[in-house]
């Protein structure tokens, strides 16, 4: 993988109630070394505004929704609304993002390559473009 995606991940349908997993590398291209969520996130917040240099992520719903926004190079976005536990967007490195537009009760949960390094942050929107113009990139 090596642009942002959606992965749908298993699902293990029961009347008692359903199932899914996530597996390195059957379902993820990275073993995951860090996982976080974000949750209790007020009306009308932002959550992100920032990419990585080495980080691969995966973003998932797990309860309510929420949407992720890249903004590619040129400064258009896509946005992906997240409403299923069974699938999940992945954002490869030097991916800009933000998240938005959280339900009540959202529950996002974060599956990252590596661990927290505040040096991989690229938190300003025109260094990010220098780099993306310098890189090879994929999106």
């Amino acid at each position: 993988m090596h642009s942002f995606q959606l992965i749908n991940f298993p699902k293990v349908t029961d009347p008692r109630g359903n199932l899914t997993f996530i597996q390195h590398p059957h379902q993820l291209p990275f073993e995951i070394q860090r996982v976080f969520w974000t949750y209790d996130v007020p009306g009308g917040e932002i959550r992100g505004g920032h990419a990585y240099h080495r980080q691969q992520e995966v973003i998932i719903a797990l309860s309510g929704s929420f949407d992720v926004v890249i903004t590619l190079p040129g400064g258009s976005t896509q946005r992906y609304s997240l409403n299923r536990s069974y699938y999940g967007l992945y954002l490869p490195p030097l991916t800009w993002r933000h998240m938005e537009n959280f339900s009540t009760n959202s529950l996002a949960v974060h599956l990252s390559s590596l661990s927290y390094d505040r040096d991989d942050y690229i938190y300003d929107f025109e260094h990010y473009q220098q780099l993306v113009h310098e890189k090879p990139y994929s999106i």
